[in-house]
Formats: C-alpha cells, sequence, structure tokens
C-alpha cells in the first residue's frame, strides 16, 4: 500500500480475488457509513467467502448495529439467508448468575441445534464493558463455560462453520486503547483492513521454516523456555476467522515444554485483568503460575480442567498496524513482534491432543520498547526485539506490510 491510507475492498470472484484500494486521509474525511459497508462487504465475501443459499448467523453483542444491518444487506446482496441474534451482557451476567447445569444444557441444546443449520458464523461483540462479568462465582463460569459455550462454539461451530470473529469500535473500547473515540475509530478500521493478500503471501516462508522446525527457544526479560513443534502443521490467520488478524499459529509437542515464560501483556479473562503472569513448565506442564495480586485467581483458570495446565497454542503476531496492547485480545495476539503461548485447548487444524475449556491466549510483546528478546529455530536466530533476522523472513517485518 505504500504510504497511503484508506480501505481495502476485497472481492472474490470464482477463480480469483480482485483487491480494490480507495485511498483516503484516514482523518475523518472518509465517511464512517462507508467505511461500515466496506468491512460488511470483506467480512461477507472474503472472510466467510458466503455463497447463494447459504445460512449465516449473525450475532451482535451489546454495540454494533449499524454493523449488523450492513452485514444483514451484504449477504442479501450474495444470495444467502441471514439469522440475526442480539445480546447483551448485562443480561447474560443476570442469567449465568442463576442459572442451573440443567438449564445451560437447554439453552446449549437448542443454540446448537441452530448452529448446525449454520454454514457461517460472524459475532460483531462491541462490549460496552470488558469487566462484566468479573463478579461471577467461578463455579458459575464454569458451568457456562463447559455446559453452554463449548457445546456450542467449540464443538459445532469452530470445526463446522465458517466463522468470524470481531469488535465494534465504541467508547469502551477507545477507553481501553487510551484514545479518543474518533481516533479509534479511525484507528479501528485502519487495523481491519489490512492488506491481508499481502499479508498472507509473505507468511509463506515462515509457515515453511515452522514445518521443518523442531525446536524452539524464547528467550528474554523472565523468559528462557524451550519445547518442540516438530510434525506440527503452521496455520495462517489472513483475515478470514478473527477481524483485525495477521498471526501464524502451531502448537507445541504436548509434554515438550520447558522452562519460564514471563507474558508482559494485561490480559482479560471472564472480566478479570491479570497482570505480570509467570508460568514455570516440566514436561509440558504449568507447575507454578503466580499473576501479581491474582496468584489465587489464576491458579483457579488453570485448575479448571486438567488440560488447563498445557499449552494448546503457540503463535506470531503479525499486524503491522497493531503495535500496542489494549486489553483486548482479538487485537493484542496480532501486535507485531509478539508472540502467544496459551494455555488450554488445541485448535484441531494444530493437533497436540491437549483438550481443555479453556483456550486463553497470553501475549508477550518482544519489540525493544517492550523489553525485547529472541526466538530461536534449532539454535538458529529466527527473531530479535521483535523484527524477523533472517533474509526469508524480513517481508514480514512491519516496514514491508504496511
Amino acid at each position: 500500500m505504500d504510504n497511503h491510507t484508506g480501505l481495502l475492498i476485497i472481492v472474490e470472484k470464482r477463480d480469483s480475488i480482485d483487491y480494490t484500494f480507495i485511498e483516503t486521509n484516514i482523518e475523518g474525511a472518509f465517511d464512517l457509513d462507508k467505511r461500515i459497508e466496506v468491512l460488511a462487504h470483506n467480512l461477507i465475501n472474503y472472510s466467510t467467502h458466503l455463497e447463494a443459499n447459504e445460512k449465516i448467523l449473525i450475532e451482535v453483542f451489546d454495540d454494533g448495529l449499524e454493523l449488523g444491518k450492513a452485514l444483514v444487506r451484504e449477504t442479501y446482496k450474495a444470495g444467502a439467508i441471514p439469522f440475526l441474534t442480539v445480546k447483551m451482557q448485562e443480561l447474560q451476567r443476570e442469567l449465568v448468575l442463576g442459572a442451573q447445569k440443567e438449564q445451560m444444557q437447554l439453552i446449549a441444546d437448542y443454540e446448537a441445534m441452530r448452529m448446525r443449520e449454520m454454514d457461517a458464523y460472524i459475532a460483531v461483540r462491541g462490549s460496552n464493558n470488558v469487566s462484566e462479568l468479573s463478579d461471577v462465582p467461578q463455579d458459575r463460569m464454569k458451568l457456562y463455560q463447559m455446559y453452554w459455550l463449548k457445546p456450542v462454539h467449540g464443538d459445532i461451530r469452530v470445526p463446522c462453520t465458517k466463522w468470524c470473529i470481531l469488535r465494534y469500535p465504541n467508547s469502551a473500547m477507545a477507553q481501553l486503547a487510551n484514545m479518543s473515540t474518533e481516533k479509534f475509530t479511525d484507528y479501528f478500521f485502519a487495523v481491519c483492513n489490512l492488506d491481508y493478500r499481502k499479508l498472507n503471501e509473505a507468511m509463506t516462508p515462515l509457515k515453511t521454516l515452522m514445518e521443518k522446525t523442531d525446536t524452539v527457544q524464547i528467550k528474554g526479560p523472565g523468559t528462557d523456555i524451550k519445547f518442540s513443534i516438530k510434525n506440527m502443521p503452521a496455520i495462517k490467520c489472513s483475515g478470514e476467522c478473527n477481524i483485525p488478524d495477521g498471526e501464524l499459529y502451531t502448537a507445541p509437542v504436548k509434554d515438550s515444554v520447558n522452562g519460564t515464560i514471563t507474558y508482559n501483556t494485561p490480559a482479560v479473562y471472564q472480566g478479570v485483568t491479570f497482570t505480570n503472569i509467570s508460568l514455570i513448565f516440566k514436561n509440558g506442564k504449568i507447575i507454578k503460575a503466580t499473576a501479581a495480586d491474582k496468584n489465587v485467581e489464576l491458579n483457579k483458570i488453570l485448575d479448571t480442567d486438567a488440560g488447563a495446565r498445557y499449552i494448546g497454542e503457540f503463535s506470531f503476531g503479525l499486524n503491522p498496524y497493531i503495535t500496542f496492547p489494549m486489553k483486548d485480545t482479538l487485537f493484542d495476539e496480532k501486535i507485531s513482534g509478539s508472540l502467544h503461548f496459551t494455555p488450554g485447548c488445541a485448535y484441531d487444524d494444530a493437533d497436540n491432543t491437549n483438550r481443555s475449556s479453556v483456550h486463553w491466549d497470553l501475549v508477550l510483546v518482544q519489540t525493544e520498547e517492550h523489553g525485547g528478546g529472541e526466538i530461536y529455530f534449532d539454535g538458529k536466530l529466527i527473531r530479535k526485539n521483535g523484527l524477523f533476522v533472517p533474509d526469508e523472513l524480513q517481508c514480514l517485518n512491519p516496514e514491508n506490510l504496511k
């Protein structure tokens, strides 16, 4: 995209994808409604590849009305069939606070029946308060995860539909990013309309290298950890399942992880914010876990089930426009120069056999301003202070992706 700013419209044809770049000054001169229409077009035609007569469930949480309407319109333009759910986190909190196991199973049965009929799924999560569920007791949240979320989303939506999850810019998200609402809205659309075709192509050399690698070592402040990714596939994420996107993930061999990792990015889980999380591993298992003043809460999460103390994902963050954490996983896990090392369930397409109702993307940023660090593949330096070192991987450095 050179040094221009603007929006990328992605048009998928039968045997090709066209990319049309609309130039604008990104300072608000471009009409907000148009930016929403562009994003909706990309979500329907590229992210979910929606085809005529396919059924899509669109779920809007809290904010996101305008994008929800645009998605419905784009679905009809594609000749497909939209289904719609609108949820509010405040109401969800009240429901979970009093719900029993049998009630959650019944709700899950209802939602699972509908999800099985869907070809695609888009969730617009415009949360008004990321801490809305923070005071829901752990036993309630565990029931909610195990008997409602997992049967619907973990067992059906993720493996069986073309799905995409994204946020919606509002004042709550702007506050998390320490930005004005106007500036954050501009930032949101710039990040979400990255040239994902260019990113996808740039990922190929790293994917190839990862699939040839045995031992990975990560070093940095409070971090020295080794593990194997031998014979594990590496999966590109370039604008389909998440918006914003930009990561390349695999999974460690389940029992191969040894050493310590200390994360430098705040992490929100079930409405609670954790900082300075440090995990010590022995033969794959987390044997000690600390987190500033929330050690008890952290270990309760890791004791959810047996798989929660093993790692299900190792991933590189690669989005050149995302450069700082804002306590939102969909953004933070894509930070350029970052990695995430995820306690909990592995994905089916990079499966190390670990199973859990937990999948918690904890982020370590290794850029120089965040303390730096190195990643080695089979003893060779691959990335230093967030920048790739080998010639064939420098196409993934931020200046080459913008």
